[in-house]
């Protein structure tokens, strides 16, 4: 599990922490900061003696040993989705506050590629005073550096002014200290030179340790010093400069790199008058407290984000917004089932108190994934930026966090239906091949959203006459077909209306009876040679159902056009894959890596030929396109699956009726071709793209023309959403996976599915950086076609309902029982559920077992005396988010705030006693805190921001765009 840490550790991370506190100790007036929590984690727990961790409590205590940010990871701001930040954030928080009733307070984003502004809002409700960044693009950061405009206010939600953060931009040099020496030619002030894997060098001289300070280098060392510190000085408004003094992989050698530093602060300090500068050891919140002091009054800045970014003409860091698309994909089903596990749990241990399921173990089962879903959100994980062996690493850890928690769940439901007696329950999450498709099974569903869904699960059966039975035995609707994957056995789709956070089971059996899942007929079309087809004998046949018809054009086998039919509004549109062509050879011009993106040239058409097969049935109609590079070809590397459903009487079928389903299958690719799908329609768009940030709001994309790389330039992250739009008429695309998204011509919209790439730079080949992906992805696109004001109904509820897909377990029925038994036919049936209106989102229901105590005062008291409360996890208290889905004024009644009375929502789960609202990392009592407010025009004069409106006991007025966070404790049963 820890083999990659294990390497670091052993390379490098350990002996940070082990040394770095070490020289602490030897001198007062040395500082340090540590951003993440998982190597600190594992320090602590593995490497530190109990004197170390004695000395790590005395130097946070002495403010001169600080933890910034203080999650897990530094976590990657552009494919990531809000809810796992936060997951990290808290996971790192919740320790820190446990161990060492320490809360931080700066954050320290010096190294994801591009800043998000759900960020700030983020950082804003963990209570943070202000926020640091460093990586924009190049010529947007030189020209702030002129104009001394690298630090600001930023209002990065523009529902929440009050959530603005102080924010500083670090200047060209970035985060790590300036090495060129003019007096040597080795590199300077990395007296530790540069750690190596896997092992450290015997005789501990490392590569490239700068020359040490003696008498005679001293003041050539502070002169440099010192002009760079002026150099500096110039691009901000304050006298007080921020000077990094380290990089990646620093510091693990402490007592060489403290003792150089403290012979040339001191001589700096010695010979002040002479330089004009006085420097001392600081920590983040030092500098922002000196800033702070100066009581200047600063810019706001508003809710546009600093994505993508570049770093020279040709460097376009964009290609990460698709690299590793199966990690990427991996990692969001993970969290998914982790946000599913979390409040399938939390009920379990609310109404079932007497239950025989270990709470530690399953909490242990939990945490388990909690881990993995926070690390992989690391600017170097999801990004898909590192090496083979670490994205391996990444994806065991998610593959066993996933294992434990549907292992729990299924625990759950053998412990509360009893059902050891009624043979095993197996579980599987989202796959296909799921099931024991040649005996009766039953299936069980849990809905993780608190709304009532109706959508269709997919189990994979063997044979086409089955019959599908809920628990109470009425007949459910079902469809069954032959299966695009396998050919032996067929796909049973099933429809599923469920309320919030319930399951519900149905019996799956082979025919008895008349009552049988509607059997799909399918027509093959002959494949179509799409260069020479026949543009005027169009021959159009429709895909209808009640909210769209889908027409294709049987001389091409292409999608020709969509009417959103209560509008009767029709947008010819249609949708091609192309491949970029890029260049491996450094020597040849601009090369893609799993970084960058840098095409040769406008894309390329990928096939001459296209194969359709229809599958149509009662509930649903499948379109299966198979793009061919030739006539003749043998195989495809491109496929498009599109679904439409229709709904019987008695559902409520909106949101799946307005839902065009597109699954792909892309690969393997050639070397070096980027692959895109791109949607073409009349919408005159002037080519304006709207794309999210993390899933939490939307940044308008006007298409910019560049002297170079204008294609890679205009490439933007979509975690959840992206759309083009007319005067009357959007297209909504929504994901289930980050990718790059671009609208490169009026009308379009492309969406990069997959990349393959090698290449000879030779820091890639250094740290085997290579994006040799000869994978086939499957990626899904929910399309949304209608008005502005219809789509602005549904995408927010369809963009989660697409995240959040039920959770399928499966369970074999023994022998010769007709019925399900008793105690499973009455469960969920009489369950009450938690369900939150449509514009609100209950984000967190989970028991994070914490031991702290929420009364600041006691838990530094009880730290301080050593009493930190050891033992079981605390079981008692539940952490509860509710998100407002929605900007002020975007819709005229989903935008207006909520008012929630927690006692009702979640009677279901037991009698509410007491609610504490709390930060949005739970460390802090909402009522209590105070951050930092910033002089501006808008506030005058400095201050603190207290906590908004906070609740009235249970009830609670949710305004839009809030995320609030809660304890809830219930009464013992």
């Amino acid at each position: 599990y820890f083999f990659f840490f294990q390497e670091s550790m052993h390379a490098y991370a350990a002996n940070v922490y082990t040394t770095v506190i070490e020289e602490l100790m030897k001198g007062k007036q040395r500082k340090f900061i540590a951003v993440e929590q998982e190597f600190f984690r594992l320090w602590w727990d593995v490497v530190a003696t109990d004197t170390q961790k004695q000395q790590v409590h005395q130097l946070l205590q002495e403010g001169r040993l600080e933890f910034v940010i203080g999650g897990q990871v530094m976590h990657d701001e552009a494919v990531t989705l809000i809810d796992d930040q936060i997951l990290q954030l808290t996971e790192g928080h919740g320790f820190l506050y446990e161990t060492f009733g320490f809360r931080p307070q700066f954050s320290w984003h010096v190294d994801p590629f591009g800043a998000s502004a759900t960020t700030p809002t983020l950082f804003a409700l963990a209570g943070f005073n202000a926020h640091l960044i460093s990586r924009i693009d190049y010529d947007l950061k030189a020209d702030m550096q002129k104009n001394k405009n690298l630090q600001f206010v930023w209002q990065g939600s523009p529902s929440l002014p009050e959530r603005q953060i102080f924010t500083h931009v670090m200047d060209q040099y970035s985060y790590c200290t300036p090495s060129q020496l003019p007096f040597s030619n080795r590199s300077g002030f990395f007296w530790n030179g540069f750690a190596t894997f896997p092992d450290p060098p015997k005789d501990g001289v490392y590569p490239n340790m700068s020359l040490p300070v003696t008498d005679a280098n001293l003041h050539l060392y502070a002169q440099t010093m010192v002009a760079n510190i002026k150099e500096r000085a110039a691009w901000f408004r304050t006298g007080d400069v921020l000077w990094p003094w380290g990089c990646d992989k620093q510091f693990f050698n402490a007592s060489v790199q403290y003792s150089n530093m403290d012979l040339l602060l001191d001589y700096i300090n010695k010979h002040s008058d002479e330089f004009g500068v006085t420097v001392q050891y600081a920590t983040v919140s030092d500098y922002f407290q000196a800033v702070y002091s100066r009581n200047l009054t600063w810019e706001i800045r508003d809710s546009q984000d600093f994505l993508p970014y570049s770093t020279e003409p040709f460097q376009a860091w964009t290609g990460f917004y698709t690299s590793r698309s199966t990690l990427k994909g991996i990692a969001r089903r993970a969290s998914s089932l982790l946000y599913a596990g979390e409040s399938f749990f939390t009920q379990y241990v609310q109404k079932h108190p007497e239950g025989s399921i270990c709470k530690c173990k399953a909490l242990k089962q939990l945490q388990s994934l909690r881990w993995a879903v926070s690390e992989v959100q690391h600017h170097d994980g999801i990004t898909g930026t590192e090496s083979p062996k670490v994205k391996d690493m990444y994806m065991n850890n998610l593959m066993y966090g996933m294992f434990n928690v549907k292992k729990l769940m299924a625990s759950i439901i053998f412990d509360v239906n009893n059902a050891k007696k009624n043979g095993e329950v197996y579980s599987s999450v989202y796959t296909k091949d799921s099931g024991k498709p040649d005996v009766d099974q039953y299936v069980v569903v849990y809905n993780p959203l608190a709304w009532n869904i109706t959508t269709f699960v997919t189990v994979s059966v063997s044979n086409t006459a089955m019959s599908v039975y809920d628990e109470l035995g009425h007949s459910v609707p079902a469809q069954v077909q032959s299966s695009v994957e396998s050919q032996s056995t067929y796909d049973l789709y099933i429809l599923v209306a469920i309320s919030g956070l319930s399951y519900r089971k149905y019996s799956v059996k082979p025919l008895n009876g008349k009552q049988s899942a509607f059997i799909a007929r399918s027509v093959k079309y002959k494949r179509r040679d799409i260069t020479h087809a026949d543009q005027q004998s169009q021959q159009l046949f429709p895909v209808v159902n009640n909210c769209y018809q889908i027409v294709f054009d049987q001389n091409t086998n292409l999608m020709h056009s969509i009417t959103e039919r209560e509008t009767n509004q029709t947008v010819q549109l249609t949708q091609e894959f192309l491949e970029y062509h890029v260049n491996g050879d450094t020597m040849k011009g601009p090369i893609s890596d799993n970084y960058l993106f840098g095409p040769n040239a406008s894309a390329v058409p990928v096939s001459k030929a296209v194969g359709l097969e229809v599958v149509s049935g009662n509930l649903m109609t499948e379109i299966r396109q198979y793009f061919y590079s030739n006539v003749t070809s043998q195989d495809y590397i491109y496929a498009v699956y599109t679904r439409i459903y229709s709904v019987p009487e008695g559902y409520d079928g909106k949101l799946l009726c307005h839902r065009i389903e597109q699954e792909y299958s892309v690969g393997p690719l050639e070397l070096n071709r980027e692959a895109v799908l791109r949607t073409s329609t009349n919408l005159n768009t002037k080519q304006l793209l709207y794309t999210d940030n993390n899933g939490y709001q939307i940044q308008k994309r006007p298409f910019k023309a560049y002297v170079n790389n204008t294609v890679a330039r205009n490439y933007y992250p979509m975690v959840q959403t992206a759309y083009i739009e007319d005067d009357t008429t959007r297209l909504m695309l929504l994901a289930e996976r980050a990718h790059g998204v671009s609208s490169q011509g009026n009308g379009q919209v492309e969406v990069m599915l997959h990349r393959r790439l090698w290449n000879n730079l030779q820091w890639n080949l250094n740290n085997n950086l290579t994006l040799n992906d000869s994978s086939v992805v499957h990626p899904v696109i929910w399309l949304i076609l209608g008005t502005k004001a219809v789509t602005n109904t549904l995408y927010r509820t369809s963009g989660l309902e697409l995240e959040h897909r039920p959770v399928v377990m499966f369970g074999a029925l023994s022998g010769d029982k007709p019925q399900l038994p008793r105690q499973l036919q009455q469960n969920s049936v009489r369950d009450s559920p938690v369900t939150v209106p449509p514009n609100l989102h209950l984000q967190t229901l989970s028991i994070p077992g914490w031991r702290y105590s929420s009364n600041h005062g006691e838990q530094v008291r009880s730290i301080r005396m050593g009493k930190q409360k050891q033992g079981d996890p605390d079981f008692s208290r539940v952490l509860l988010r509710i998100r407002h889905l929605y900007e002020v004024g975007e819709d005229p009644v989903l935008s207006q705030p909520v008012r929630v009375d927690l006692k009702s929502l979640l009677q279901g789960l037991g009698s509410v006693m007491v609610v504490e609202e709390r930060s949005l990392t739970g460390t802090w009592d909402a009522n209590t805190s105070e951050r930092w407010k910033w002089k501006t025009a808008q506030y005058p004069s400095k201050g603190y921001f207290n906590s908004t409106e906070t609740s009235e006991g249970c009830i609670v007025t949710v305004h839009p765009k809030e995320i609030r966070t809660f304890f809830v404790y219930f009464q013992v049963q």
